[in-house]
């Protein structure tokens, strides 16, 4: 822990460094305090910004993160919901933002990576711990049984009520924390060590389980059970770990499906969403919703409908499909990639595609294994939530994109570039230690 808070650096360099540590700790709480320690650091950046950095604003990776907000923006010229599109162009001002402040400070954000990954990780493990010990001091208080953990009453929102934060967006940041962890217990450590990081994986995934994100879990379970061997153990060792991840990842399943609340959270759920609309059904399923959003799609294929028109013209789309639920609580498509082809059309849907691909490659690139599965879990929840409609989603990606991208050894490149070029402050690459399994 002393390591984490005692760092040999320049005062400024200190100030941003304990700045992106608060940033880093409040993620899962209320995002008043989210928005509010970015400001500082944002002021402090600019307060002892340096001249040389300013060629890093207009490089191929700073715009490359702010696509999204770009988008945003060419969508407000032509919409017809004014205040809406205002609404979520201000949500995802911090899209533009994040890569512009990762950019201008002269903080090495290479050198301090880990650190920031293992304070995270700590957060993330005292946030469920409290999240666990409220639920059962619930149920001490109304004499349950200990067994109703695992009931309905403490599952996905349930579990998560306590710090108001919407269960899948909670996930993705425990998800990012399990996953580090994991990789820690790979590297050369001391017993104990090892130890310790088990039981706080366990307690992660645990708290994963719980919280229910289908689309977190099925993310973890590819991340553990293909990305872990293919970055870190050699080719002669990835069919030994792979069959032992994958029989104990098929027994935890096999578990957690035993109990009837998680079989309806993980089965019946999954079933329903994917399920056909029902006559006189009191909720709407995704299915009906992205089909629902097919005929809107079709009409103005190239450019949609503009920002802030989502949820416009698909509550009229609700009503005439008698989705009344969905148009009563004013629901989204719940998928990125249709929310894109509906404000923006093919071509924000392809910027998006690209983005996420240029992220991917340079991830391999940079044999980054963490920031690699953090692309895959933006890609996969893509498909199950409008992810960058809420503002802890863009908050999410847009922070953890841009520190992956600025924490490593190259400078950020489009995907159709050959050549790398260094970081400025001559950052070292990261590595994670060979298995020696």
């Amino acid at each position: 822990m002393k390591e984490l808070l005692l760092i040999k650096d320049s005062l400024p360099n200190k100030i941003s460094y304990y700045l992106v540590m608060l940033l880093l700790a409040a993620l899962p709480f209320d995002q008043f305090y989210s928005h509010a320690i970015f400001g500082c650091l944002a002021v402090h950046t600019l307060i002892h910004l340096k001249k040389e950095r300013l060629n890093q604003l207009l490089s191929p990776g700073t715009l490359l993160l702010q696509t999204v907000f770009f988008i945003a923006l060419i969508g407000l010229t032509y919409t017809y919901y004014s205040a809406d599109a205002l609404t979520d162009i201000t949500r995802k001002l911090v899209v533009l933002l994040f890569p512009l402040f990762f950019a201008l400070t002269s903080l090495n954000l290479n050198k301090y990576s880990d650190h920031f990954l293992k304070f995270f990780t700590l957060v993330c493990i005292a946030t469920v711990t409290y999240l666990y010990i409220h639920a059962f001091t619930i149920i001490g208080y109304f004499h349950m049984p200990v067994r109703a953990i695992i009931s309905a009453n403490f599952i996905n929102h349930n579990f998560s009520a306590p710090i108001q934060m919407h269960a899948t967006f909670f996930s993705l940041q425990v998800a990012i924390a399990l996953f580090y962890l994991v990789l820690q217990f790979f590297k050369k450590q001391v017993a104990v060590a090892k130890l310790l990081y088990f039981f706080a994986a366990i307690l992660l995934f645990a708290g994963l389980v719980q919280l229910g994100s289908k689309s977190v879990l099925i993310a973890v379970l590819i991340g553990l059970n293909i990305i872990v061997p293919y970055f870190l153990l050699s080719a002669n060792k990835r069919l030994k770990y792979i069959l032992v991840s994958g029989a104990v990842s098929i027994l935890l399943f096999i578990g957690a499906l035993s109990t009837a609340d998680f079989r309806t959270r993980y089965v019946t759920d999954l079933k329903n969403d994917l399920s056909v609309a029902k006559v006189n059904e009191t909720t709407d399923a995704r299915l009906p919703r992205w089909t629902s959003a097919m005929p809107l799609i079709a009409k103005s294929p190239l450019v949609g409908y503009g920002t802030g028109s989502e949820l416009n013209v698909l509550g009229d789309q609700f009503y005439k499909q008698r989705l009344y639920n969905a148009y009563l609580n004013k629901l989204n498509a719940h998928n990125q990639y249709l929310s894109f082809l509906i404000s923006s059309g093919v071509i924000g849907l392809v910027v998006y595609l690209v983005t996420l691909f240029w992220g991917f490659r340079i991830a391999f690139r940079q044999k980054d294994a963490t920031f690699f599965f953090f692309m895959l879990l933006i890609a996969i929840v893509s498909f199950s939530e409008s992810l960058l409609n809420a503002e802890k989603g863009v908050f999410f990606y847009s922070l953890f994109f841009s520190f992956f991208v600025f924490s490593g050894q190259y400078q950020s490149i489009p995907f159709w570039f050959s050549q790398h070029k260094y970081l400025g402050g001559g950052a070292t690459k990261r590595k994670i230690a060979t298995s020696s399994l």
